[in-house]
């Protein structure tokens, strides 16, 4: 089998080295896939600067999910059948044409989605279903915020939110304005020209119900002063930490950005802020994790989310496609294929 190893952090192009190794065999209740393809996400950029403590230290495989083949099934796997198109979330080695997951990370890709499509299923769907359906419950006429709205788990959420008859502000750069509106989002914000904050407080809601961050630091300040009563923050990333990988003092910057919350004044407005680290589900909550995942994979099948693919690379171009990641060029998923 071939895979990509992270030597050391740093820059994309200096850290990767392709590797032969033996194919692993599946142990009881575990699946060997032939991988199709692996997904390119933020987590990986992190992971791959160093800032993620929780990926394993170099020399490693990092990745977080794949589509494949299933190839061979462990003892006491009875329901997975060799040849069947899957999904699976990998809590990283997913850079490599084979990995071994546990039965309780896997999913049947539906008939109408494709093998690139599935690897936004397992992330990045899991994370915007555990996000805006496990975490709160949206009524028609809520209010939403989601920042990043054109990436892989904001646009995921938008559709949910869209299906649940909520008014959806999204945040995006001026490039995506158009993938937005395509989306759904009712009222497409452009953070290049325009202040987010500045814009719902001067339009007809001034509040919004729940607010849905993955950036963190002073963005996730000023999202928290347009939360209404009753009103949730979900946070499921902090995309600003990847300036530290640089600049340490951006660490500080992001800390400071935060802000400090009483939890007072919080309880006498019953607002709410959650957080989200999905690897950390899939380990204690595996039963949980895989319902995530049979969810997402009915919501596709019925064509009530719908995965979008920014672009493919040969997975001999890693450094190009996490480049391109890094850029935020891209909307919804990235994949790397490993057809020959």
């Amino acid at each position: 089998m071939k895979q990509w190893v992270l030597t050391k952090f740093g820059a994309a192009r200096s850290v990767f080295q392709l590797k032969e190794s033996e194919t692993p065999r599946p142990g009881p209740g575990q699946v060997l896939i032939k991988v199709s393809h692996s997904g390119i996400n933020f987590a990986d950029i992190v992971a791959r600067n160093g800032l993620y403590d929780e990926a394993p230290k170099p020399p490693c495989v990092i990745g977080y999910d794949v589509s494949g083949m299933v190839e061979a099934v462990g003892e006491g796997v009875t329901d997975m059948v060799e040849g069947s198109r899957v999904f699976a979330l990998t809590r990283f080695g997913g850079y490599a044409s084979h990995v071994v997951v546990p039965r309780s990370s896997v999913a049947a890709v539906p008939v109408n989605v494709s093998m690139e499509e599935a690897t936004a299923l397992a992330t990045q769907a899991c994370t915007a279903y555990h996000c805006s359906m496990e975490l709160t419950q949206l009524h028609p006429g809520d209010v939403v915020l989601v920042q990043a709205a054109a990436g892989g788990v904001g646009s995921m959420i938008v559709q949910m939110a869209k299906q649940r008859g909520c008014f959806v502000y999204g945040t995006a750069s001026s490039s995506k304005q158009s993938f937005l509106k395509e989306l759904g989002v009712d009222h497409a914000i452009d953070y290049t020209k325009e202040d987010f904050a500045n814009v719902i407080k001067a339009g007809p809601h001034k509040k919004v119900d729940v607010v849905f961050d993955n950036l963190g630091g002073s963005e996730f300040k000023k999202a928290m002063s347009l939360i209404g009563p009753c009103g949730k923050m979900i946070c499921y990333g902090a995309t600003e930490q990847i300036k530290a990988a640089t600049n340490k003092l951006s660490l500080l910057s992001l800390a400071y950005g935060f802000g400090l919350f009483s939890p007072i004044p919080m309880l006498m407005q019953s607002k709410s802020i959650l957080m989200v680290n999905m690897l950390v589900l899939a380990d204690n909550k595996p039963q949980l994790f895989q319902h995530h995942l049979e969810a997402v994979a009915s919501l596709a099948a019925g064509g009530k989310i719908v995965p979008h693919v920014s672009k493919v690379f040969d997975f001999k171009d890693i450094a190009l496609a996490h480049e391109f990641v890094e850029s935020r060029q891209s909307t919804g998923k990235v994949a790397l294929s490993w057809s020959e």
